[in-house]
């Protein structure tokens, strides 16, 4: 028993994540075509068919642009807050999705799963991290954010598995050609993390519990895998904190880990045919 989880897509192209108990499978946003969302499922070993919803964590595109279609197919409910499901319905242009309406900050089910959002800052109406519960395992799921915040330390630590965002460079970014204003959008306070803030951020709540870190929404112009999990894995070496292993997201796709109460561990697994 406990929780499988997979990262099938992080960038600023699209964004899905897998995260399922033994009975009870969702994704946390879907922000890929429906093509590709059953085929990184297939790659998985998991089916659409046997998803119990997804999560919405904001109503930018590459988070939400796979759901019509997902749902249109397979009748799967939309889970989102009031701002998150208003500002999506503008880009769906679809009142009618079947959709569940949560309160950021109380914690709801789905089957076996105990899912907590929370606040977090980014530009969008009302965004969400996640954390998820099954038999005592936790995943915390923060995927945009422009910087930590308390709250965020709080409801990520003691979590397994974090899949968080670790954005840029800055000196990257400041030396980049991006325009003035959209370096002033990602630094800021409702931006993007960049390496250092989720290096600091993942030291401060690492612990024995946590296992894995997945470094997610790296930018491909601003960032490189390398810097990004060299950045979090010396932060974490400094604190002792050897233990952790930390993967950027692009190198965790496709594949799926389970992490259980019992060893306090993670296993990869290129399909798991437990759902």
């Amino acid at each position: 028993m406990g929780l499988h989880l997979s990262v099938l897509a992080s960038s600023s192209a699209a964004n899905a994540i897998f995260v399922a108990s033994d009975t009870t499978a969702v994704l946390v946003d879907a922000g890929l075509s429906l093509k590709q969302i059953e085929q990184r499922l297939a790659a998985i070993d998991a089916r659409p068919d046997h998803l119990a919803g997804i999560c919405l964590s904001h109503e930018h595109s590459d988070h939400i642009l796979g759901v019509p279609p997902l749902q249109r197919r397979y009748g799967l409910p939309v889970y989102a807050n009031a701002g998150t499901l208003e500002g999506a319905r503008r880009v769906w242009k679809d009142r009618g999705a079947l959709c569940r309406v949560f309160s950021t900050g109380q914690p709801f089910r789905i089957g076996d799963l105990r899912i907590e959002p929370f606040a977090v800052p980014h530009d969008a109406y009302d965004p969400v991290g996640f954390v998820i519960e099954c038999d005592g395992v936790r995943v915390g799921i923060a995927t945009d954010m422009g910087i930590p915040t308390t709250l965020a330390r709080e409801r990520l630590r003691g979590c397994a598995a974090v899949v968080i965002e670790a954005n840029h460079d800055e000196r990257m970014l400041h030396q980049s050609a991006r325009p003035w204003a959209l370096k002033q959008r990602i630094l800021g306070r409702q931006g993007h993390l960049s390496n250092r803030h989720a290096a600091e951020m993942i030291a401060e709540i690492a612990g024995p519990a946590m296992r894995r870190v997945v470094l997610a929404h790296i930018s491909a112009e601003c960032n490189t895998p390398e810097l990004a999990v060299g950045e979090v894995r010396g932060r974490l070496q400094e604190r002792g904190w050897t233990h952790i292993e930390v993967i950027p997201a692009e190198q965790a796709t496709g594949l799926r880990w389970t992490l259980a109460m019992e060893t306090m561990g993670a296993k990869a697994y290129g399909g798991d045919p437990s759902i």
